[in-house]
This record gives C-alpha cells, sequence and structure tokens, in this order.
C-alpha cells in the first residue's frame, strides 16, 4: 500500500469515527425528548417514546434503499447526503418548538432517522473493512463506538440541564441542543466535501441488487444476526430511556429530571468505558467470546433490577450540577434497580462491533448489501422501548425490563449457537 493510501485511510477512518458520533448526538436526542412531550402535551410513556420510535422506524424505510444508494453511489456521496438530510431533521425538530407541534416534531424525528440510517450505513463497512476485516475490524469499529458513546454520555446530561424542571418542560428548552447539532452537520458536509475519501467497496457488480439481497439471505448466520441488530439496538435504547422516564416520573420518583438525565447520561459513560477497553482486546478476543460474556453479565444484571425492591436505595456517583450551576461529581440517591441498569451499558457497550462482525463473516461481495439490511432492522431502537414503554404503562417500570431480558437472552443464543457460519 503506498503512503499516499496510507494518509488517505487514515483520514477517512478519522471521518467516520467522527460521523459515529454525530448518529449518536442526534438520536440520543430522542429519549430525553420523551420526557419534554409527557410534560408538555400530557402523553403516556409509550407516546412519549413516539420520536424515538420515528427517528428508528426511519430505518426499516430506508435501510434496503441507503444500501442501494451506498452500492451505487459510493461513501463519500451517500455520507454527503445523509449529513444534509440530518441538518434537514434537526431543522424541522427545531421548527416544531415554534409551532408546539407534537406532529411536526415527530416528522423531524422521523427525517433525522433517515439521515442516521445512511449514516450508519456508510460508517460500519467501512471501519470494518478499513480495518481488515475479522478481529481487526471489529477493533476499529469499537474505537468508533467509543466516541459514539462520548456524544451519548453528552447529550442526555446537557437535556436534562436545559429541561430543568420537568413539570414546565418545552421544545424551546432544547433548542441550543439543536443548534449544535445544525451547526456540526453543516461543517461537517464542507469538510467531508473537500476530502477524498478512499471507497473500500467501489468495485462495480453486475448482479441485480434483488439478487444480491437474495445471496446475502442464503447466509443464516446473518439473517440470525440481522434479528440479533434489532434486538441489541432495542435494548441498548430501552435500557436508559425507560430509566429516564422512570426517574423523572413524579409519581413513582423524587429524583428529577436533571439527575435522571445524569443518571441515563453514566450509562453511556459506561458503554464509552467498555467500547475502549473492548477496542483494547477486540484484536486478541474473538466477537463471540466477547458476545457472550456480555450477553450472560447483561441478563444477570437486569435479572438483580427487576427483582430488587423499588424502595431500595443506593449512593451512586454521578455528574451533578449545583445550584450555581457548576458541573461536578457527587453521590445522587436512586433506586438500587437503577444503578444496575446503569451498569447494563458496560455490557451492551462491545456488542454491535460483535453482532456485526460475526454476522458478516464470509459475505464477500454481498457485505454492503448486508449492511443496508442491517439498517433496516435497527428500528428495533424504536419498537422495542415503545413496548417497553407500553408494559410501564399497564404494570411497573421494573417489570418493562422483562422486555429486555428476553433481548439479552437471544442474544446469548447467537453468541453461542446462532453465529455459527453453516455455509462456510
Amino acid at each position: 500500500m503506498s503512503q499516499n493510501n496510507q494518509k488517505g485511510n487514515v483520514v477517512a477512518i478519522i471521518m467516520m469515527i467522527f460521523l459515529f458520533g454525530m448518529i449518536s448526538f442526534v438520536t440520543n436526542l430522542a429519549a430525553p425528548m420523551g420526557v419534554v412531550l409527557r410534560n408538555q402535551f400530557g402523553v403516556s410513556n409509550a407516546m412519549g417514546m413516539l420520536g424515538n420510535m420515528a427517528n428508528f422506524i426511519a430505518y426499516a424505510v430506508m435501510g434496503i434503499p441507503g444500501g442501494m444508494l451506498l452500492q451505487r453511489m459510493g461513501y463519500k456521496k451517500t455520507a454527503l447526503i445523509a449529513i444534509a438530510v440530518g441538518f434537514f431533521g434537526v431543522l424541522v425538530q427545531f421548527l416544531s418548538g415554534h409551532a408546539a407541534s407534537v406532529g411536526v416534531y415527530l416528522l423531524g424525528a422521523f427525517i433525522a432517522g433517515f439521515s442516521m440510517c445512511l449514516l450508519n450505513t456508510v460508517v460500519n463497512p467501512m471501519l470494518n473493512t478499513l480495518g481488515g476485516g475479522g478481529n481487526k475490524g471489529n477493533q476499529l469499529i469499537q474505537v468508533g463506538g467509543s466516541f459514539n458513546s462520548v456524544m451519548a454520555t453528552f447529550t442526555p446530561a446537557f437535556v436534562g440541564i436545559l429541561i430543568g424542571e420537568a413539570a414546565k418542560a418545552n421544545i424551546t428548552d432544547v433548542f441550543p441542543v439543536m443548534y449544535i447539532a445544525m451547526g456540526i452537520f453543516a461543517l461537517t458536509f464542507f469538510v467531508l466535501w473537500l476530502m477524498s475519501i478512499p471507497e473500500p467497496h467501489a468495485e462495480s457488480t453486475s448482479e441485480a441488487f434483488g439478487d444480491l439481497v437474495s445471496g446475502a439471505l442464503k447466509y443464516r448466520h446473518f439473517i440470525l444476526g440481522a434479528i440479533g441488530i434489532f434486538v441489541y439496538v432495542g435494548v441498548e435504547v430501552g435500557t436508559p430511556a425507560l430509566v429516564i422516564m422512570w426517574l423523572s416520573d413524579a409519581s413513582v420518583s423524587s429524583v428529577g429530571v436533571q439527575t435522571a438525565g445524569f443518571v441515563a447520561g453514566t450509562y453511556w459513560f459506561l458503554m464509552l468505558i467498555g467500547r475502549l477497553f473492548g477496542a483494547s482486546i477486540a484484536s486478541k478476543v474473538s466477537s463471540k467470546l466477547m458476545l457472550t460474556f456480555t450477553s450472560g453479565a447483561a441478563l444477570f444484571l437486569v435479572t438483580l433490577a427487576i427483582f430488587l425492591p423499588a424502595t431500595s436505595q443506593v449512593s451512586m456517583p454521578v455528574l451533578l450540577q449545583s445550584d450555581t450551576g457548576a458541573l461536578s461529581f457527587g453521590l445522587a440517591q436512586v433506586p438500587i434497580s437503577a444503578m444496575f441498569l446503569v451498569l447494563v451499558g458496560l455490557c451492551t457497550s462491545i456488542m454491535w462491533g460483535g453482532i456485526f462482525n460475526l454476522a458478516v463473516e464470509g459475505l464477500g461481495k454481498f457485505t454492503a448489501v448486508a449492511s443496508g439490511l442491517f439498517m433496516v432492522m435497527v428500528c428495533g431502537g424504536g419498537i422495542l422501548p415503545a413496548i417497553q414503554g407500553w408494559v410501564a404503562d399497564i404494570s411497573t417500570y421494573q417489570a418493562s425490563y422483562w422486555v429486555v431480558f428476553a433481548g439479552f437472552a437471544y442474544l446469548l443464543y447467537y453468541a453461542l449457537i446462532g453465529s455459527k457460519n453453516v455455509n462456510a
């Protein structure tokens, strides 16, 4: 490989990792916005998760077209389109504050979901390919996921500060986050436009898209892995999202929306720690072993969270805001179940890369199309949390985590049995 190609790959890796962060920044705006919708418009927990659902349902609509777009236009043009769409989606959400309309906000969340789907379609296969596939490819995805977690940690905590008192929450309170998102999208668009990005899968193929899809679907481990992505994104999003709804619900908790945001931010911070650790060992430890261990550990933590009494409190170290507005680490009294759910972030941190890596192993020319199909299944991040919110409405917040338990049980099955490539 020439020196110019090596430099181009480094730049491409950095850009893809940065876009990984933007996916998280915009996506993780949806869950705390559920608190705003619940309090500004008096909707239920399930309805409050509609913004999150609209964001993720866009994946079901755009996943396959995203794969086609990537196949025909390449990584750079697909990324530019995704960034432009993302800017417009956040702009519509901003306008929903002026219109004081749930419908306009949901439209903006849906459009933003298109962008996140396209970005995911680009960054995952590109990082995997630039890393050479296998454990090295997984390692780069884990690094990208680490920056993703940085943004995920920042977003709910910042929204919690902006909202202040839950009972007075309004979409306009979150405008500063939307300004930041639109500014970053605009800057990234122009930087990427001026850059030269290598195209790892730029080679053309004479096969029809339908034939490529059919080819990918002949691999059992890929189909089960796609279901795994649906389940994984659902439990990854639902775990902290319902923690926010729970701890900010004045009828069952005295924690408050600010602290709830910081607690959820701690979940994403632990995902950052887990991803950094995962990136450091991913070249030596197989994806199968990592997914097996983390799925089993997550099952244990969720079981504790479900069965421990909600009245049991624990002092949990989180980032807090003082009366003067200063931020510092301190102790917050939260249900012990919430603490165990936050610890689940250490487990979910490295699952995405492991599932993706296992599922595309041996797919070859079907990898780009497979990435698009994966994006369809990311809609689980909207569907499962909505189901979880409905269970919380008809039962309790703790009981809603049986949905999460079932998801981790499936991921353990996939790690142990379903990930085996029977086509090899």
